[in-house]
């Protein structure tokens, strides 16, 4: 059965399910993606930033990713720029919160200090890319309310509709509506509308391969800004799971480390 009623049959009585209101259907989705992606402990991976302009130019970048998957609250990432030369050993690192404030850190070698990423500039563009500081923290379900919109087909694939409204202060978006694949349970395409609930990018999120039995990994991610005509699109390669990776790997120190 490859419907809604799936990921909320896994969770309620059928005509618990049934009688679900919009919202409740969203939220049981949503809790049901993060279980789905739950025990995978840590991951890194390579990854290429290609940053596009209006006019069609094209500048390139050499990326590492690290993430460490915390229980009982957001997890943390790493992401160390190894090119080109103006950027290399530029570092990022998050910790999410399910509903808290995210702690958020750049390196900056130039300077040799960290700079912390307040809350009023999560909206930001991450080191001039189309994604913003906050599109890059792990998608914790607390951090949003939910209701459910429909189902239909997206690329040939079977997907749940939904939007989803920040409940975490100094958000760019009012809301974001989120295409979920239902055979890998994970978004597909996510539309963002800004502050005055306006279209502003949609990131469409491709090429799913699944590793250790059971984790989903998109291998590229297009993030388009409608209202600039800029894009960015992260190619992954090379994830691995398991690499040994602990939580004094992702401290401000660690970020002063990062080769």
């Amino acid at each position: 059965m490859r419907s809604w009623l799936l990921p909320l049959l896994l969770i309620l009585p059928l005509h618990e399910a049934l009688a679900q209101s919009a919202e409740e259907k969203g939220l049981a989705l949503a809790v049901e993606m993060d279980k789905r992606d739950t025990g995978w402990k840590d991951q890194q991976g390579a990854m290429t930033m290609l940053l596009r302009n209006r006019q069609g130019q094209e500048t390139s970048r050499k990326i590492r990713t690290r993430a460490l998957e915390v229980h009982g609250d957001g997890d943390k990432s790493m992401t160390i720029f190894d090119s080109p030369r103006d950027v290399k050993g530029t570092a990022f690192l998050s910790h999410t919160h399910a509903q808290e404030a995210d702690d958020q850190w750049l390196f900056l070698p130039a300077l040799k200090r960290v700079k912390r990423i307040s809350s009023a500039n999560k909206s930001g563009p991450f080191v001039g890319s189309e994604f913003a500081y906050e599109d890059l923290t792990s998608q914790e379900v607390d951090k949003y309310t939910y209701k459910w919109l429909r189902e239909e087909q997206l690329a040939g694939k079977k997907v749940a509709v939904i939007e989803r409204y920040p409940s975490y202060k100094n958000s760019g978006y009012t809301r974001q509506m989120v295409w979920v694949n239902l055979q890998v349970l994970q978004a597909q395409r996510v539309d963002f509308y800004d502050r005055k609930d306006a279209l502003l990018k949609t990131l469409e999120i491709t090429e799913f391969r699944q590793y250790d039995g059971g984790f989903w990994r998109s291998h590229k991610m297009s993030m388009t800004n409608h209202q600039t005509g800029k894009s960015t699109t992260l190619t992954w390669a090379q994830y691995k799971f398991g690499v040994g990776l602990g939580v004094n790997d992702f401290t401000r120190s660690a970020l002063k480390r990062v080769r």
